[in-house]
């Protein structure tokens, strides 16, 4: 099995919505971008010497209309299955977020008054229906998905042979990925103590890089230490209720 290289795809700005490519010995797509993007997300594959009908998977890491939004699309373009975590069914089934969603600070409250977090796209049915760890080997990729609950009930990671984590909205880069390398709270967490408790166990894994959704890759360490700044801030707010 050949090692994974993780590729970013970008689907909104350089790197304000992210899908990635991970290439084995059979390539994987993690999430589908926005409604509407699949045939950008195909041809940039394709622009990385990728034929799209080679794709074994599309992991899709919650549900979340920027993660989820082309999924079926992007089904039909390279005709691989999409695997997504099962406490995220209702959103892939109705093709839409489960709302409210739930505002992490200034930028959450702000974008969720933008009607394109709350339109409806083109459901789907995973065709590999995630409930706990699962190898993808048998799909070509030394690779792990990792369920990390908190962002949703549904949120997975992929965790590579090479310790590349492609985390999802586990965590993002602040300000919607504008401030590159900065760790911050992605806008919206269903569970903010539940999603923190999902990184921490993810930083224990030792993972050599995380890529999110949102910005470029965040350097471990640096998240380590903003994962314990963020546990002691929620600490002192559950204190006060």
């Amino acid at each position: 099995m050949s090692r994974t290289k993780v590729v970013p795809i970008p689907v909104m700005g350089r790197h304000n919505i992210n899908a990635y490519l991970l290439l084995g010995r059979r390539p994987v797509i993690v999430d589908a971008g926005t409604p509407g993007s699949g045939r950008k997300i195909h041809d940039r594959i394709a622009a990385h010497g990728v034929d799209p009908t080679d794709v074994s998977l599309i992991v899709i890491t919650h549900g979340h209309i920027d993660h989820f939004g082309s999924a079926a699309e992007l089904h039909r373009l390279t005709g691989a299955p999409v695997a997504g975590h099962a406490a995220d069914l209702g959103p892939y089934r109705s093709g839409r977020a489960r709302e409210p969603y739930l505002p992490t600070g200034l930028m959450g409250r702000i974008m969720a008054r933008n009607k394109n977090l709350h339109v409806r796209t083109e459901p789907f049915e995973p065709d590999v229906l995630v409930t706990g760890e699962t190898d993808l080997e048998d799909f070509g990729i030394a690779a792990r998905i990792m369920p990390t609950p908190g962002h949703t009930a549904g949120s997975v990671s992929v965790l590579t042979d090479r310790g590349d984590l492609v985390a999802g909205d586990l965590v993002a880069n602040s300000l919607f990925g504008l401030v590159r390398g900065r760790p911050a709270n992605p806008p919206f967490h269903d569970d903010p103590l539940h999603n923190l408790a999902s990184l921490r166990e993810m930083l224990a894994l030792n993972p050599a890089r995380l890529h999110v959704g949102h910005g470029t890759p965040l350097e471990p360490d640096r998240v380590r230490r903003w994962a314990e700044r963020e546990h002691q801030r929620l600490s002192r707010r559950e204190a006060r209720r």
